[in-house]
C-alpha cells in the first residue's frame, strides 16, 4: 500500500471523526438516523459504482 492510498484514507477518517459526532447528535431519533444513514449509503454506493465504471 503506497502513500497515494494512505493519505486519502487518513483524510477520509479525519472527515469522519469531524462529522460523525454532529451527525449522531442531530439524528437522536432512531427513525431519522436510519433514514439519513440510508441516504448517505446510497450516495456513497452511487459514487463508488460510477468511479468503478470510469476507471
Amino acid at each position: 500500500m503506497g502513500l497515494e492510498e494512505i493519505i486519502p484514507a487518513i483524510f477520509l477518517i479525519a472527515v469522519l471523526v469531524l462529522v460523525l459526532p454532529e451527525f449522531l447528535r442531530s439524528n437522536s431519533k432512531l427513525k431519522l438516523f436510519f433514514k439519513n444513514f440510508l441516504i448517505w449509503v446510497i450516495i456513497i454506493v452511487s459514487i463508488l459504482v460510477i468511479y468503478n465504471f470510469v476507471v
